[in-house]
């Protein structure tokens, strides 16, 4: 007979017992994002747009080769899709869901580290500032604009957020039209979890609206070749008429200051890092 010991040595274990179960889908999933490398790439797609496989290398400060294997593995794993045009490959988010598991998991993972550089410091301001999470607002900024809408009965928060027919209303001034079919299956607003401020912004169908309507109508800008924003000039005043959001509101800075100062100090940072 067996000995206890030699039996627990050759006892399979349960998931060797159950190949395909539940849990290995799961199991599979996290080890996409278990790489330093792959969850910089996914963090640097949450602003929406296609990066080439060059551009994510020089990002993470790998060779293109070890860039091209990550990222095989995370467009066979179904976080990323590619498009290849002649010689360049493209690469973006698959889509909503993608983004919103990488944003809420880095809200998981808590604060970034120390910033080791006055650059590096300036570079997180701004994205705490005001930031795209794939493409909705985020940030301080997102959360503002979303406690704005909530204060006037814009949206309502139950078990997530929904626009009312007040909410209709207000984006209908804006010339977007929340029930157009274009916007397909994707729910019309959800509460996206925002990892600096730990407080929900408003991402689906209502999210991803104004958010392209704010930089269409140049209430904000995009600083360097990152998610982070400024709000301009023609921003500040567009979201105090509309929302009365303030200085304080964006800025973080004393009620009623503009904080183009700042912004302009803080543009000419971020874009030096990138």
């Amino acid at each position: 007979m067996d000995s206890p010991d030699r039996t627990r040595r050759t006892r399979p274990s349960p998931s060797a017992r159950r190949p395909g179960h539940a849990g290995s889908g799961l199991a599979r999933l996290a080890g996409l994002l278990a790489d330093d490398t792959r969850a910089l790439f996914c963090l640097a797609l949450l602003d929406g747009r296609a990066w080439t496989a060059g551009e994510l290398a020089r990002l993470a400060h790998v060779a293109p080769s070890t860039a091209g294997e990550h990222l095989d593995k995370l467009v066979a794993g179904g976080l990323l899709a590619q498009e290849r045009r002649g010689r360049h490959r493209y690469v973006r988010l698959a889509g909503p869901s993608s983004a919103r598991l990488v944003e809420e998991l880095a809200a998981h993972a808590g604060p970034p580290p120390v910033a080791r550089s006055l650059r590096e410091a300036s570079a997180n301001t701004a994205m705490a500032r005001a930031r795209t999470c794939y493409d909705h607002l985020a940030g301080r900024l997102g959360v503002a604009v979303t406690d704005a809408l909530l204060e006037r009965g814009l949206l309502r928060q139950e078990a997530g957020f929904a626009v009312t027919g007040a909410g209709l209303r207000w984006f209908g001034g804006l010339g977007i039209d929340l029930m157009a079919r274009p916007y397909g299956r994707r729910p019309q607003a959800r509460a996206c979890l925002d990892w600096t401020e730990r407080r929900p912004h408003l991402a689906g169908a209502a999210g991803a609206a104004l958010c392209r309507h704010a930089l269409e109508a140049g209430w904000c800008e995009r600083i360097g070749t990152r998610r982070a924003l400024r709000v301009t000039d023609a921003g500040r005043h567009a979201l105090r008429e509309l929302l009365g959001l303030t200085g304080a509101d964006l800025d973080g800075g004393p009620a009623g200051t503009s904080g183009t100062a700042e912004a302009a100090r803080t543009t000419e940072t971020v874009e030096a890092t990138v």
